[in-house]
C-alpha cells in the first residue's frame, strides 16, 4: 500500500481510506469485521466513519459503525497507534434542542459518545459533517480547539463545506490562534467534478488542505455494473440513477478502454486511479460492502494514469 501526507499534519495515511457508512447497514457486523481485517492486512491504516452512521435506516439508532470499529479494535491485536481513525459530528443523534449541530454543547457531548463507541481515548481526525448556519464559526472552532488542547482530538477537518465557509473557517482560526481545518472531505468523482473543482480545489491548494473525497465511485455507477441497455430495469440503482445519461455511458466505455491500456484495470480501479493521479487528492474514501469489492478497490492503490489517458478522461468529463 502506498502512503501520502495528510495536508499540514505530517501524518502518513494510506492512499485509500476505508469508509464505513455501510457497516451495520448493507454490511452486517460479521462482514464488517472481515472487511476491517482484510483492509488492515492489505496496508490500509486510515478509517473514516461518522456518529450518525446509519441513523436513516429503520431500526438503526446511529453510532453503529463506530461501535463495530470499537469492537474490532478491542478484540484484535492491532495497536491503536497503527490506525488513523476519522469520525464526524453535526447530525442529529437524539431528541431535544442540543442533539445536533455544531454548537459547543453538542460537540462536547458528541465527542465523548464517539470515544466511548470507538473504544479509544483519542480521535485522530474529527470532522464537522456539514456546516451549521445557526452556529457562529468562532464557537465551533473554539470548541474543536479545546478538544485538541485537551488531547481528545489530534486534528480537525470538515466535510461538505462550500468554499466561502472553508475560507471563513481558515481565517477565523488564524485570527483567533485556533487550530484550523487541515482536511476537507468533499463529494468528488469523475462524474461529479464541478462542486469541488469550481472553487474548493483552489482553496485547498492555496492553504495546503488535504482532500479525502467521498463517493469516488458515484454510488456504484463507476463500477460498471449498470449498463445503458438495462439501466431502466435496475431495481437497486439508488443514487447512481442521476448519472444515467449518454455522456456518462460514453465515459464508462472510455474508462473501460483506458483501464485495458493501463494494464487491465477494472472500471472502478481506473476511476480511482483518475483521482489518485491528481496531486491534490490524499485518499479517496472507498466503501466496500463485500470482500470482493474491497479486493477490486485495492487494485487501484499506487496506480496513476499516464498523462495522455488522464487528459482524455479530463476532457471527456469536463464540466466547463
Amino acid at each position: 500500500m502506498h502512503y501520502r501526507v495528510l495536508g499540514r499534519t505530517g501524518v502518513r495515511v494510506s492512499e485509500l481510506c476505508l469508509g464505513t457508512m455501510q457497516f451495520g447497514w448493507t454490511a452486517d457486523e460479521e462482514t464488517s469485521i472481515r472487511i476491517l481485517n482484510a483492509a488492515f492486512k492489505a496496508g490500509i491504516n486510515f478509517i473514516d466513519t461518522a456518529n450518525i452512521y446509519s441513523r436513516w435506516v429503520e431500526g438503526n439508532p446511529g453510532g453503529v459503525s463506530e461501535t463495530i470499529i470499537g469492537k474490532w479494535l478491542k478484540n484484535s491485536s492491532i495497536k491503536r497507534d497503527q490506525i488513523i481513525i476519522a469520525t464526524k459530528v453535526r447530525g442529529k443523534m437524539g431528541e431535544g434542542p442540543n442533539q445536533e449541530g455544531l454548537s459547543r454543547i453538542h460537540i462536547l457531548k458528541a465527542v465523548d459518545d464517539s470515544l466511548r463507541r470507538l473504544n479509544t481515548d483519542y480521535i485522530d481526525l474529527y470532522q464537522t459533517h456539514w456546516y451549521d448556519e445557526n452556529t457562529p464559526i468562532d464557537e465551533t472552532l473554539s470548541a474543536l480547539d479545546n478538544l485538541i488542547r485537551g488531547g481528545k482530538v489530534r486534528y480537525i477537518g470538515c466535510s461538505n463545506y462550500p468554499a466561502w465557509r472553508l475560507v471563513e473557517s481558515l481565517w477565523c482560526a488564524d485570527e483567533n490562534k485556533y487550530h484550523s481545518f487541515t482536511v476537507l472531505q468533499p463529494h468528488y468523482n469523475i462524474v461529479h467534478r464541478s462542486e469541488f473543482e469550481r472553487e474548493l480545489a483552489g482553496v485547498c491548494r492555496r492553504y495546503n488542505v488535504a482532500v479525502i473525497p467521498y463517493s469516488p465511485l458515484a454510488g456504484g455507477f463507476l463500477t460498471g455494473k449498470y449498463k445503458r441497455d438495462s439501466a431502466n430495469e435496475s431495481q437497486r440503482a439508488g443514487s447512481a440513477k442521476k448519472y444515467f445519461n449518454e455522456s456518462n455511458w460514453n465515459l464508462l466505455d472510455l474508462l473501460e478502454q483506458i483501464g485495458s491500456e493501463e494494464g487491465g484495470l477494472s472500471i472502478s480501479q481506473t476511476a480511482l486511479a483518475w483521482l489518485l493521479s491528481n496531486d491534490l487528492i490524499t485518499s479517496p474514501i472507498i466503501g466496500p460492502r463485500t470482500l470482493n469489492q474491497l479486493e477490486d478497490n485495492l487494485g487501484a492503490a499506487g496506480r496513476q494514469l499516464n498523462f495522455q489517458n488522464k487528459k482524455l478522461l479530463d476532457e471527456a468529463s469536463n464540466w466547463n
